[in-house]
């Protein structure tokens, strides 16, 4: 079997939160695409419930796209500590850190109900696990411990996108 990256990484090492550049792939036409770790609780100490995470994860698909250019897909680990980031170009972990913050700092404060895109029959294949109240608790904490722009030493940044 393929080796996967994300599996060889010893999760025991890593402070959360953070952003973590995976993988910088180049296609045969010569595009660029990244994968980027956006791990927002600590690995085996901690987990985000899905309603919480599910509503997360809709508002970061358009808030990201806002403030990053040739954002691709951002998903959900399965063990729920945080996200895949997958972008077309060349981004640095700090761009990513300041624009993961702004996103945050909008579900943490001013967000409502209607800025969730998605929560309908139709457009969410679980449409009924949503709670906006879960996800702005998990994006104050996150904000409170800083997002730091390396997996291994804390190096958080202040500003945001």
């Amino acid at each position: 079997m393929a080796e996967v990256e994300s599996f060889t990484l010893d999760h025991t090492k890593v402070i959360a939160p953070y952003v973590r550049l995976i993988a910088s792939e180049q296609g045969p036409q010569g595009d660029q695409i990244q994968n980027f770790d956006l791990r927002f609780v600590q690995p085996n100490a901690n987990a985000i419930p899905t309603a919480g995470l599910h509503t997360i994860e809709h508002m970061l698909a358009s808030l990201l796209r806002d403030r990053l250019d040739g954002v691709i897909d951002c998903s959900p680990f399965g063990c729920r500590t945080g996200f895949h980031l997958i972008m077309w170009g060349s981004h640095d972990t700090v761009t990513v850190a300041k624009a993961l913050k702004g996103s945050l700092e909008f579900i943490a404060g001013p967000a409502k109900w209607e800025d969730v895109q998605g929560t309908t029959l139709v457009s969410c294949g679980n449409y009924r696990d949503h709670s906006l109240f879960s996800a702005k608790e998990w994006a104050k904490k996150i904000l409170d411990e800083g997002i730091s722009s390396d997996p291994f030493v804390r190096k958080v940044v202040s500003e945001s996108l």
